[in-house]
């Protein structure tokens, strides 16, 4: 039976690889798929090594907590893949850990397949790492076509499969069909939240947010406001912060689709939940914090530099949501240009012509197929064959 690893971190990765998973054992149940990653892809067929949603992080101190544990799984992961090694190796974004993953694979001569690479073509501080990961995938399948260049031009065997949020997004609820499940009125105006996926998010980015939301509550008030908790074990937290500024907060859990149908605006941290937004047509206003310190060492010591962070501006490589980067991220700030969004029908075309080409930009719809269909011809190409003649 083919055995096939695969590893990720954060809850966007767990979401990401368990739907390659899924596809993946649709297309050939026989495959044991073993993986690093979180309960989705558990849920998706996987069996699952070792859970990492817990231990991911952004930023320089952000980090810092996390990297005892990291280490520690990192050394039991590559004790595990040498006494079981697999026919094939599948990485899926969280660079942090797949970088080094991916060189011990390499030398174990397990073929690595990359899905989600690292988005080196927008914030890359040297070549060193595009190189390491080129050297160690025998494959590449990026997502956005930028990505696709960037790495082929790196010398990468890269295919452009498309974004697959545009399968997974595909057959949403309509907007009245998900007000019944929330048992949200008809007529009522709602906004969602999106304020954490990463623990640190809860200190950085949460508190500005619901400072936001305070605002808005003020000047329009029959809003209501909406939490898809991307983890259940924040719900104490984030409802403990709005308690204390007067926000009555409704939550849902893990069921971002049905609250994006629902409500008339987007306010969010940076991540995948802007693209989900964008696809579903939605105005959003998207806000992105570190640590001060961390944000000081990468700007004025790093240098460090991007034209965007959230998707959809990357995509796209122009200003077609508002983003709101650490100091320019103030509730104030936030609340009148969510109250602008709402109001304002100019902007909302606007935007609407601007999420059609982002839609156009991120590929056509059979996107997992794609996907699964290269790894599984990769693995029938003599992967296993190459893997069985090394073990003997």
């Amino acid at each position: 039976m083919p055995r096939v690893f695969v590893c990720t971190g954060e809850v966007s990765g767990d979401l990401q690889a368990s739907h390659l998973i899924r596809t993946l054992l649709r297309l050939r149940p026989e495959l044991e798929v073993v993986a690093v990653g979180g309960d989705r892809m558990a849920a998706a067929g996987a069996q699952l090594l070792h859970n990492t949603t817990g231990i991911s992080s952004v930023g320089i101190l952000e980090a810092l907590p996390f990297i005892g544990p990291t280490l520690w799984l990192e050394w039991k992961v590559s004790r595990y893949l040498h006494r079981n090694p697999p026919d094939l190796a599948i990485l899926v974004d969280y660079v942090g850990v797949n970088h080094r993953m991916g060189d011990r694979l390499q030398k174990l001569g397990v073929p690595v397949v990359y899905y989600i690479a690292p988005q080196e073509w927008v914030w890359t501080f040297t070549p060193k790492l595009t190189h390491r990961l080129v050297a160690f995938s025998r494959l590449i399948l990026a997502i956005f076509s930028a990505e696709a260049e960037y790495y082929a031009q790196a010398g990468g065997n890269v295919r452009w499969v498309g974004h697959p949020l545009i399968d997974i997004l595909q057959s949403p609820p309509s907007r009245a069909e998900a007000r019944a499940r929330l048992e949200m009125a008809p007529d009522a105006r709602a906004i969602a939240i999106f304020p954490a996926s990463r623990p640190q998010e809860l200190r950085t980015v949460l508190p500005t947010l619901l400072q936001a939301a305070q605002l808005l509550q003020a000047k329009l008030p029959d809003v209501e406001f909406w939490v898809s908790l991307s983890r259940p074990e924040f719900r104490r937290t984030i409802a403990k912060q709005a308690k204390k500024l007067g926000v009555e907060i409704k939550f849902v859990e893990r069921d971002t689709p049905t609250v994006l149908s629902a409500v008339d605006l987007v306010l969010a941290k940076s991540g995948t939940v802007n693209l989900e937004t964008a696809i579903r047509g939605l105005p959003q206003v998207v806000i992105y914090r570190v640590n001060p310190i961390t944000y000081w060492i990468a700007k004025y010591i790093l240098k460090f530099s991007v034209p965007f962070v959230s998707p959809p501006n990357l995509v796209l490589m122009r200003p077609i949501v508002m983003e709101l980067l650490q100091h320019a991220a103030q509730p104030e700030t936030i609340a009148t240009e969510a109250i602008e969004l709402l109001s304002d029908p100019r902007r909302r075309k606007t935007l609407q012509q601007d999420y059609a080409q982002l839609r156009a930009a991120l590929g056509q719809t059979g996107v997992l197929e794609r996907a699964a269909s290269e790894i599984l011809g990769l693995l029938d190409r003599g992967a296993s064959g190459s893997l069985q003649t090394r073990r003997g």
